[in-house]
């Protein structure tokens, strides 16, 4: 029995710009209720969010925009350049966004759940997981993605692309493999 009974949930993974969004809203569209862990990570780190001041307390206010809100491209910078600040953030947003998809899965009314989390399978949200789907597409289609639809330069998107975990790793935990090399 999984985490939250009578609920079957489907773990949706990969690496960036391998199309998990684009499965995880056709699921959706499909009756299945969906949860984005990189939109909770978002909420987590938004001014008065419970992750807000420990992200600044650890990266100090150079990481706010003129606003106070966390300038997500200076914090993307940083971590994406030095795997010890990725980790330190993670630490702070983690447990935050578990609680949240946790909240979120028992008030669905929904029967399939789709748990889309780059990190899935690095953490405990694995083990409330029935089945692991994995995104693949090639680091050519990642950079392309990255550049066009994120305005990414070269550089950048190529240090987000290899500071995450390996992809083989996640299709070698994989349940089920969507090849995403092509358009929508």
């Amino acid at each position: 029995m999984g985490a939250w009974p009578g609920k079957y949930v489907i773990g949706l993974t990969g690496n960036i710009a391998t199309g998990k969004s684009v499965v995880r809203k056709m699921l959706e569209h499909l009756g299945a209720y969906g949860i984005d862990a990189d939109a909770l990570s978002h909420r987590a780190i938004a001014k008065g969010a419970p992750g807000y001041k420990s992200v600044v307390d650890i990266f100090g206010k150079w990481v706010l925009d003129p606003d106070g809100h966390v300038d997500r491209n200076k914090l993307g910078q940083l971590v994406f350049s030095n795997p010890e600040a990725l980790m330190t953030l993670e630490k702070v947003i983690h447990p935050l966004v578990r609680d949240a998809i946790d909240v979120l899965a028992r008030r669905a009314s929904q029967k399939v759940i789709v748990i889309e989390a780059i990190k899935l399978l690095e953490g405990e949200t694995r083990s409330y997981c029935d089945a692991i789907w994995v995104t693949n597409a090639s680091e050519d289609i990642q950079m392309m993605r990255l550049i066009q639809k994120r305005k990414l330069k070269s550089e950048d998107a190529w240090e987000r692309i290899h500071s995450q975990g390996s992809q083989e790793v996640k299709l070698d935990a994989a349940d089920v493999v969507i090849s995403n090399d092509k358009s929508f």
